[in-house]
């Protein structure tokens, strides 16, 4: 038994037979800076993600008192303050394992 063909209901003929005039091109959007800037990158079929990639070890918030010297000191080093009081108690850790470590 043979299957029928199927009707798509298109005049493929009168498709291809269609030649584009100047008219047409007014429907189609330009193509900025700025839409590619907004538009959305796919790498197999997913979105890729924008921005800094995840760290393997990320930071923690945490609420900490400091004294106002500290955090002048720091902040007048200008931006990354916070940064660099972190890189302080990893030197003092590496420097003081021993005292360090958890019971």
């Amino acid at each position: 038994m043979t299957t029928p063909a199927r009707t798509i209901g298109s005049d493929l003929e009168a498709v291809d037979a269609y030649e584009l005039i100047a008219a047409d091109y007014e429907e189609i959007p330009e193509l900025t800076e700025e839409w590619f800037a907004r538009a959305e990158v796919h790498e197999g079929g997913k979105p890729v993600r924008r921005g800094r990639p995840k760290s393997e070890s990320p930071k923690k918030a945490v609420n900490l008192r400091l004294s106002e010297r500290v955090i002048t000191g720091f902040r007048a080093g200008g931006p990354g303050w916070q940064t660099r009081i972190n890189a302080a108690l990893e030197q003092w850790l590496s420097e003081h394992a021993e005292r360090a470590e958890a019971p």
